[in-house]
């Protein structure tokens, strides 16, 4: 049974949410002024400034952006937690490629005991949105020194071939698992609590898991901006980018071009030049093949015929 949620986001929100999908714009239906058809869901907004989700993944994409009622403050957390809860000593655990055409999807799991925060936070650890890449690159490696991690990357021929059979929330869900359970083997200490960057439901990510053997269940909290609610999530994120960057630069000195993050037009570009320099069939090696932006290269090269 298809999903529907219904949510109401400032204008400002709006922008946001058309620069994300701006790659599956499709022509919106009446009394709306967008409206996106991607793999998983139809996102549409309205003229009211309400917004529907509408599809198997229509909860989880509905999340990132606020609850089925008007979302209280845009910018805010989604998750109350304990008094204190920047002080304990926690595993933080954040994904990230999943948005960007070209590379893996990569999942950081991160352990900062209560004495490290102050030393993490010296080394320059805040919201990896506001750093640079050379920052994130330089900053990663002191935590790689510093803090106990574990990745979990989905190589692009593993994520194409799963994505086949499942969703990309499933997937993610399925790394962030991986990540944490191979983590809390490693570390001696048994954290106090475990805090994932809300892509999902809670309900949601655990029935992503419903399958799995060893599923990560203990003293786990979701929240969206969770990098901002303690300093383990944003040291797994710096982590997660670093790894991303690196795989990039591989895969961009494996086709001979540089590739460039995100799904935008000049994505698609870049992927017509591969196509016509090596085949369609290289994409499965280095792209997330589903986006729409592997069709839209194949429609470039078709033009210039």
């Amino acid at each position: 049974m298809l999903g529907n949620q219904v949510i109401k986001l400032s204008s400002a929100s709006q922008e946001k949410l058309k620069k994300m999908y701006q790659q599956y714009a499709v022509t919106p239906p009446p009394y709306a002024t967008f409206s996106a058809k991607t793999p998983g869901f139809v996102v549409t907004i309205y003229q009211s400034g309400k917004v529907m989700f509408q599809g198997k993944d229509a909860e989880t994409e509905a999340v990132k952006w606020g609850t089925p009622a008007e979302k209280k403050q845009a910018s805010a957390p989604n998750t109350i937690l304990p008094e204190g809860f920047s002080n304990w000593s926690v595993v933080g655990s954040d994904e990230v490629g999943k948005g960007d055409y070209f590379g893996p999807l990569v999942v950081v799991a991160a352990f900062v005991s209560h004495d490290k925060i102050a030393l993490v936070k010296e080394l320059g650890v805040k919201d990896s949105k506001q750093l640079s890449d050379p920052e994130i690159i330089r900053i990663a490696k002191d935590l790689h020194a510093t803090i106990p991690y574990q990745k979990a990357t989905l190589h692009n021929p593993v994520y194409n071939k799963m994505q086949r059979t499942m969703t990309q929330g499933k997937m993610t869900a399925i790394a962030h698992n991986a990540a944490l359970r191979a983590l809390l083997e490693k570390i001696d200490e048994k954290p106090a609590a475990i805090l994932i960057d809300q892509f999902a439901e809670k309900s949601v990510y655990y029935q992503h898991l419903r399958a799995e053997n060893d599923v990560v269940r203990d003293d786990v909290y979701f929240s969206t901006k969770a990098e901002g609610l303690h300093v383990a999530v944003a040291a797994a994120s710096i982590l997660a980018r670093a790894f991303f960057l690196k795989e990039m630069d591989k895969l961009s000195q494996q086709v001979g071009v540089t590739l460039p993050k995100g799904a935008g037009a000049k994505v698609d570009q870049v992927a017509a030049q591969i196509i016509r320099r090596h085949g369609e069939a290289v994409l499965q090696s280095i792209a997330k093949v589903h986006f729409a932006n592997t069709k839209k290269a194949i429609n470039l090269n078709k033009r210039r015929l």
